[in-house]
């Protein structure tokens, strides 16, 4: 289920089968620098992940907004306030939290996140309509579906 009018309506009428909140996190820079290419680049594949992973889980995960977080800033201080977010999603019914990312900064406080944090690299640049590309994120989220079964 998405962060939408529509989809938050039906997950008020089946709250108890919805156990999982899948986080997707974003850095955000405004310096035009040469990180600015990969940083947006990274920003459009986990928003594609995100959405494919709610299409495929549709009634037993909801996607939230995205966490968005400056890219220089000091990650363990961001952890903190992405915990603030999972206490309070805590306060319903979500038993499992993932955060989906591709900034590895975040393996640094990974035993921080009360959360599982769902970390790949990332696919450095390319056309995202591209066949390759396509198949490439196909089985990665294929694997990602496998991991969160896992937890179930």
């Amino acid at each position: 289920m998405q962060w939408t009018k529509t989809d938050i309506n039906q997950y008020k009428e089946v709250t108890e089968y919805v156990d999982t909140l899948l986080v997707p996190l974003l850095p955000i820079s405004f310096q035009m620098d040469s990180k600015i290419e990969k940083i947006v680049f990274q920003g459009e594949l986990v928003k594609i992940f995100a959405n494919e992973l709610e299409k495929r889980f549709k009634g037993r995960i909801l996607l939230t907004p995205v966490f968005t977080y400056l890219s220089d800033e000091e990650i363990s201080q961001e952890a903190k306030r992405l915990n603030k977010w999972v206490d309070y999603a805590k306060e319903n019914p979500f038993t499992h939290i993932f955060f989906l990312t591709f900034d590895s900064k975040w393996k640094k406080c990974e035993q921080e996140l009360n959360g599982n944090l769902l970390w790949f690299p990332s696919i450095q640049s390319g056309d995202l309509q591209s066949d390759q590309i396509r198949a490439l994120i196909k089985d990665q989220v294929n694997e990602v579906m496998d991991l969160i079964r896992s937890y179930w």
